[in-house]
């Protein structure tokens, strides 16, 4: 399995990283994939890729949560970290209305921005949208021009948009939320082929069932896996096989 969006590098994994990573490793997944947030932890980010290399995997981005009056110094810094260092994706990008409106054109700079980038250094977008999913799909569409490709992280639309994600080339991340009763996401996931997702677990946070409520871990993807396998029904071999495979892909290795 791959966790293809897992904020490992956050303070809550100090005290037991090591511990951690041991349970992902027993529990079968072959990488873990870190995305950025902003300036105050880039350096959290690369110093724990460096410290697991081969095995987490960094990218590098603004988080829109993080876009306020210093967006552009903090383009400056993801854009000269993308130019001296070595990443599988810029992420996560995207917009969020959910938290706040306040700097909502700012929001559109940046992930517009970012897009651009993602097309010129052919790297993969992981992006994060709340109370957003339509603004986001047309940015993409118009920025991205047909060239950008990557995933919809923690993908909480309807048919309609998840149709197309998929059109443009993008894919769904799935990850503990669909083991939630109430979510609705799981009616989703049982009408889209499994060539269109990836797995993902975003810890610390959304813990699947059983552990909802405790922080999460990359080694709780696995219940990820088996509640998509139970909704398809099918072998949670074949789900593990699939979405491996597409994360290889996006991630081209």
């Amino acid at each position: 399995m791959i966790d293809t969006h897992c904020h490992l590098y956050a303070s809550v994994f100090q005290s037991d990283e090591k511990q951690v990573l041991e349970r992902a490793k027993a529990a079968g997944i072959e990488r873990i994939f870190l995305p950025a947030i902003d300036n105050e932890t880039h350096e959290d980010l690369i110093e724990f890729a460096q410290k697991y290399a081969d095995y987490c995997m960094p990218m590098m981005g603004l988080h829109p949560c993080s876009v306020n009056e210093t967006v552009e110094n903090e383009l400056r810094i993801v854009r000269d970290y993308l130019t001296s260092l070595s990443f599988m994706a810029i992420g996560e990008i995207g917009l969020d209305f959910y938290h706040s409106t306040d700097f909502k054109e700012m929001q559109f700079h940046a992930f517009n921005q970012q897009i651009e980038w993602g097309v010129e250094m052919s790297l993969p977008l992981v992006i994060h949208s709340r109370s957003s999913m339509d603004e986001c799909i047309k940015s993409v569409e118009y920025v991205g021009n047909g060239k950008a490709t990557g995933i919809f992280h923690c993908f909480g639309g309807d048919e309609r948009q998840a149709l197309k994600v998929i059109e443009m080339g993008f894919y769904l991340g799935i990850g503990g939320v669909v083991t939630y009763k109430n979510a609705g996401l799981a009616e989703l996931v049982k009408r889209i082929s499994l060539d269109h997702i990836v797995l993902e677990t975003d810890a610390p946070y959304l813990t699947p069932v059983p552990f909802r409520g405790k922080r999460n871990e990359p080694s709780y993807i696995q219940y990820v896996a088996e509640k998509i396998a139970e909704i398809k029904g099918i072998s949670i071999d074949e789900v593990v096989e699939i979405t491996t495979q597409n994360a290889k892909k996006i991630f081209s290795f």
